[in-house]
This record gives structure tokens, C-alpha cells and sequence, in this order.
């Protein structure tokens, strides 16, 4: 299950919010956001069962298809079987993911990424809405 969108544009003070629903049996799903799949200004990518830690959240950047240095968040609020709301913001120096629960998870821009064009999802999340919000509309 997924979506991939190309040729948007995101820019500082624009956000994502995404509804649906955790697979009852899921192991990952994961948001990209960045100019195309080998450059991810931002990879976020909640785990069920990771080797090391359980249930976790990771979050990454990629560049010319190299991985940066993982960043894990071991409180990991999302449930197996459950609906959500993400939302993802893009600060310009910084995205934000809000969870439920309150709970916000934050990440450089290493790359410098002045805009986004690029938005993927896959994963063991079923979409039920996906909307982009525009700085202010």
C-alpha cells in the first residue's frame, strides 16, 4: 500500500496531514519527503518489531542515495490496529511530526531543502485522507 506524488512543492510553513488506519499485523510504514526517492530531505518511519528497539520511530535523511545518521525515538505512541492523524510540518530549518498523544518528534533539514517536491508513503498504513495545507490556506 502507498502513494508516491511528484512535481508538488512544499515550502516553509506548509504541512501534511495524514489519517488512517495501522494494519492490525503491521511492521513499518514510512513518510519521504524530499525532491525524489534517492534525495530525502526527511524519512520518517515508525517500527513495530525493530531488532534492536521494539517499537520505534526513526528518522533519517538521504542524499544522493546514502543514508545519513539515523535519529530513534524509543517511545513509539502508535498502535498496531488503530486509526491515526499525522501531521508533518515543514519549518524550512526543521520538520515536526505531530502524533497522537501530544507527542512531537523533530528533525533537522540537513540538507537545506528550500522546498519539497517530492512526498511518498508506503507502507503497512491504509490512507484514509491525505491532505497538503498550504502556508496559511
Amino acid at each position: 500500500m502507498g502513494m508516491e506524488l511528484n512535481n508538488i512543492c512544499l515550502s516553509a510553513g506548509d504541512h501534511l496531514i495524514v489519517k488512517g488506519l495501522i494494519l492490525p499485523d503491521a511492521q513499518r510504514f514510512q513518510f519521504d519527503l524530499g525532491s525524489s526517492s534517492n534525495d530525502l530531505a526527511f524519512h520518517f518511519n515508525p517500527r513495530f518489531h525493530d531488532d534492536d528497539d521494539g517499537a520505534v520511530l526513526i528518522c533519517n535523511s538521504k542524499c544522493d542515495g546514502c543514508w545519513g545518521d539515523e535519529k530513534r525515538e524509543s517511545h513509539n505512541p502508535l498502535k498496531q490496529g488503530e486509526e491515526v492523524k499525522i501531521v508533518l510540518k515543514f519549518t524550512g530549518h526543521m520538520f515536526k511530526v505531530e502524533l497522537p498523544g501530544g507527542q512531537t518528534v523533530e528533525f533537522p533539514n540537513r540538507e537545506g531543502a528550500s522546498f519539497i517536491s517530492y512526498v511518498s508513503v508506503k507502507g503497512d498504513l491504509q490512507i484514509s485522507s491525505f491532505k497538503i495545507k498550504n502556508n496559511g490556506y
